[in-house]
């Protein structure tokens, strides 16, 4: 038989399978139709050919990034926020005045389709650089139904465009909006967006930002309610500014993640394990914000949950867009082995997304998303955050992107 594409001769494939991330010590993969057909450990694939062949020497091969949180749709720049709080100003403070979130609702709203298009297709590129293969992409910026339909509208033909998988997520429920009360907003987003969202198929996922400066409990279940009634995904953003008991929300609404977890309790981790929730670390945004608090690792690590890493690229509380440094992140700020970190980003990652028997890890049977990095062991990705040492970024069989 003849295979669609051979990489050979790898220093080393990381699987992300198994224990210890599955290494194997060089070792070929066969590529048929998009998707991995065989891994092959050294001498093991003789008399296989194919009709292109990468020399993978002096190369680690992985599987392509996972992003499982971003909100890289928006316009406009919080520069001057950043100012503010390297005075002194908390996140919490600013956005209480005004700033923060609706500062780039105001600029989003402003902008046309078009700009919003160019801007997200800017940091897409960018992100492809840095071996992400899989986006998830929020709304939030918009907080009217025609300015979340934009946003949602723009990341559909986002990915017609880049080759990256796109997984969009709609955040109506991101901050109240200047003019209706707290009442007729969540009546809006329950009784008007959401099921317009879904009428047009826009979302696989619904997302609330739940905490002492957003959404009461009460208030985020309604919409999730509503939201799982329509038949989409639930997410959550829960216990970032306080504890309000939200991971145990996310427990009990059955969503596949929650996401920062910060002030989260032992009650709350402890049902989303059980529950099954994905817990999802955003540790540039706690670097980004000199946050002081920290996530309950070695809990989540005792109760044996699969803990995803993401960047939370957005322009007010992590401008971080680089999987790698977001991974570096998760073990200097978080704690998280590097084994933890690495998994976090991938297959953990795709866990988050509810993509894990598709991409994550190179196994037979997924996609053939696949990084070819010029490093001595994968330990370098994390060491050498800052340094981008990809090569080729392959998605499903086609390489979309080659450095020189």
């Amino acid at each position: 038989m003849i295979f669609d594409l051979i990489i050979r001769n790898a220093s080393q494939i990381v699987t992300m399978e198994g224990e210890n991330l599955g290494v194997i010590e060089g070792g070929s993969i066969l590529v048929q139709g998009g998707k991995i057909a065989q891994v092959y450990k050294p001498a093991e694939d003789k008399g296989c050919h194919a009709e292109r062949v990468l020399d993978a020497k002096g190369m680690v091969v992985m599987p392509g990034f996972v992003d499982c949180h971003t909100h890289l749709v928006f316009a406009g720049s919080r520069t001057q926020e950043f100012r503010r709080r390297m005075a002194g100003a908390s996140y919490e403070e600013i956005a209480r005045k005004g700033g923060g979130i609706l500062s780039t609702v105001k600029a989003t709203r402003h902008a046309t389709f078009e700009e919003l298009y160019e801007e997200g297709l800017k940091w897409l590129r960018e992100m492809l650089r840095w071996g992400t293969t899989t986006v998830e992409i929020k709304s939030g910026y918009g907080l009217t139904l025609a300015d979340e339909l934009k946003q949602l509208s723009v990341i559909r033909s986002l990915s017609e465009e880049v080759p990256q998988t796109l997984v969009p997520t709609f955040l109506g429920a991101h901050a109240f909006p200047e003019g209706p009360s707290r009442e007729e907003y969540v009546n809006e987003v329950i009784d008007l967006m959401l099921p317009e969202v879904a009428e047009k198929g826009l979302a696989m996922f619904v997302d609330a930002f739940c905490d002492s400066i957003a959404f009461s409990n009460e208030e985020t279940r309604r919409i999730l309610e509503k939201a799982a009634e329509l038949g989409l995904g639930i997410k959550l953003h829960v216990d970032e500014i306080e504890d309000t008991g939200g991971a145990r929300l996310a427990a009990e609404l059955g969503a596949i993640s929650a996401e920062h977890l910060i002030k989260s309790n032992e009650v709350g981790l402890r049902a989303m394990a059980e529950a099954g929730v994905v817990p999802v670390l955003l540790p540039a945004t706690t670097f980004f914000l000199k946050e002081k608090a920290r996530p309950n690792v070695d809990l989540m690590r005792e109760l044996g949950m699969p803990v995803a890493v993401a960047t939370d690229f957005n322009p007010g509380s992590s401008t971080i867009f680089a999987l790698p440094f977001a991974a570096a992140c998760g073990a200097l700020v978080d704690g998280l082995t590097l084994e933890e970190a690495l998994k976090g980003i991938t297959i953990n990652a795709a866990r988050a997304l509810g993509l894990a028997d598709e991409v994550g890890s190179v196994r037979p049977g997924k996609y053939a998303d696949l990084l070819l990095l010029e490093m001595d062991t994968w330990e370098e990705l994390l060491y050498l955050f800052n340094r981008n040492s990809i090569r080729t970024v392959i998605k499903r069989g086609e390489v979309v992107c080659a450095h020189e």
